[in-house]
């Protein structure tokens, strides 16, 4: 039986159809990564960048919007949006196979890898597109994409015409202060982060080599991370239209994101190691500890606090708390005609810089041992415990006869106050400590004693402090700064 012609033709095309269907199932049932390491010429040919959605609320957004606004300029664009849990309500996302949803939480049914983000990114670069934006123009990313390998910095970033569109601001982060320090940009538009909405893109590999990837608040976290490393930013002249039905249109719906942000963001920089940020302007917000928590650190083994082993120095909450402690130890004593001076480490700051050693974890005073019974918190302390007025704790020390005065009953950072007395012209006391600094003195350098400043007001100190302080550290001692026990760690290096 011979064909027709029109037979023919529909034979061949059936045959066409149905090879073409087994090539396209074939190439989605291949991995992930194999397609990942195909010639580095042919990824020209598709999608170059990763669309990541990671800064948004569940319970009030716009992210369809946004995910159909980069499909609707390329139906092939990988869109991958990352939550910590199941988003409820649920999102209307697109069923196909390049819009992925990503839930960033361990969970016991589901892979190691599947919690991880980098699973579910296979192109070169990523851009972090948060809530609100929207792609109204072709070509927006690979304009990002060819602005990042023709430039030096290591993001590009691209503002959204919302109320609040990014702009360029410096960033210094000091881990062993614990502190970010923000600041105008000196060379906007490139700079070391950004405050604002804005889609920033870079490097998938670089992305992802940051400890903390996807944390959130996305902005805060990421340049937190990049500026400590030198990472610059360059923010583009090109601009993401907003969303045509913006998130958080109603009161309530900001006013709960606004709380649940501010929430999220001190978590994320006491995750960090984040205690202290200054803004532009010199405003001073605080994530670390105060009246009502518990210090920044545990007990003391061997003078060497924690932080000290992992680089760092005192918290500023905690130096902050100490010099509040001080200042007003210091106005009881003077009120109650108690004759007091800096002694050892404290004596030693002030010396060197007029304030608290910025490794130190408490202030040390002597007083005159005679005139205890001048002063009424310190006779309370006498007898037990007295918490005065102002929430500053009283008590004698279990360590030894001594007294210490806590910031708190919660916060145990404190002044502690020794008591000397003389005999035969030399200063002496009770209780010894196996500290190097813990010697007896001639009285003569506390006849008279001096102003000396320190933790921001005047104390008293014993005249000719650096003759008094190389009697008890050694000569040299202001110069030449150490840790308090050098052998378990010194300032430059392990013990």
């Amino acid at each position: 039986m011979r064909l027709t012609r029109c037979q023919a033709a529909l034979a061949a095309a059936i045959t066409l159809n149905l090879l073409v269907l087994f090539y396209v199932s074939w190439l989605q049932h291949q991995p992930r990564n194999s397609r990942a390491r195909g010639p580095r010429r042919a990824s020209a040919v598709g999608p170059r960048v990763t669309v990541l959605v990671r800064e948004f609320e569940a319970f009030d957004n716009a992210v369809p919007e946004l995910v159909d606004s980069f499909l609707q300029q390329d139906p092939a664009q990988p869109v991958v949006v990352a939550a910590d849990t199941l988003p409820y309500p649920p999102l209307a996302l697109p069923r196909i196979p390049n819009v992925r949803l990503a839930l960033l939480q361990p969970a016991l049914d589901r892979p190691a890898a599947a919690s991880r983000p980098e699973t579910y990114v296979a192109t070169e670069f990523v851009a972090l597109v948060p809530d609100g934006a929207r792609a109204e123009a072709p070509g927006l990313l690979e304009r990002m994409v060819e602005a990042l390998r023709g430039g030096s910095a290591r993001l590009v970033a691209a503002p959204v015409a919302t109320a609040n569109p990014a702009r360029c601001l410096a960033l210094n982060v000091s881990l062993r202060e614990w502190t970010a320090r923000y600041g105008a940009a000196p060379a906007a538009p490139r700079c070391d982060a950004l405050d604002g909405d804005a889609v920033v893109l870079l490097r998938a590999r670089d992305l992802f080599n940051l400890s903390a990837p996807l944390a959130r608040p996305v902005g805060t976290s990421l340049f937190l991370q990049t500026a400590l490393r030198g990472w610059a930013v360059q923010l583009l002249d090109l601009t993401f239209a907003a969303a045509r039905q913006p998130p958080l249109a109603t009161a309530h719906a900001r006013w709960k994101a606004e709380r649940e942000g501010r929430t999220r963001r001190a978590a994320l920089l006491r995750a960090l190691g984040i205690r202290l940020v200054s803004w532009e302007g010199g405003r001073l917000e605080w994530f670390g500890c105060n009246k009502e928590t518990t210090r920044c650190f545990g007990t003391v083994v061997g003078d060497t606090p924690a932080y000290l082993y992992e680089e760092r120095w005192t918290p500023p909450c905690c130096l902050r708390a100490l010099r509040e402690t001080a200042r007003y130890v210091v106005g009881v004593l003077e009120a109650a005609g108690v004759r007091y001076w800096l002694e050892g480490g404290s004596l030693l700051g002030a010396a060197r810089h007029g304030d608290i050693i910025p490794w130190d974890y408490d202030v040390d005073l002597g007083i005159y041992l005679e005139d205890v019974g001048n002063c009424e918190q310190l006779r309370g302390a006498e007898a037990g415990s007295v918490v005065d007025e102002r929430g500053f704790v009283w008590e004698k020390a279990v360590e030894g006869d001594f007294f210490r005065v806590q910031y708190s009953e919660s916060n145990h950072l404190h002044v502690d106050l020794w008591p000397f007395y003389p005999r035969n012209g030399v200063m002496t006391k009770d209780t010894w400590l196996d500290h190097r600094q813990d010697v007896e003195f001639p009285e003569h350098f506390l006849q008279p004693l001096v102003p000396l400043p320190f933790a921001g007001f005047v104390a008293q100190a014993p005249n000719n402090y650096r003759r008094f302080l190389e009697l008890k550290f050694g000569p040299g001692v202001i110069e030449n700064p150490q840790y308090p026990n050098p052998a378990l760690l010194s300032l430059t290096g392990s013990g």
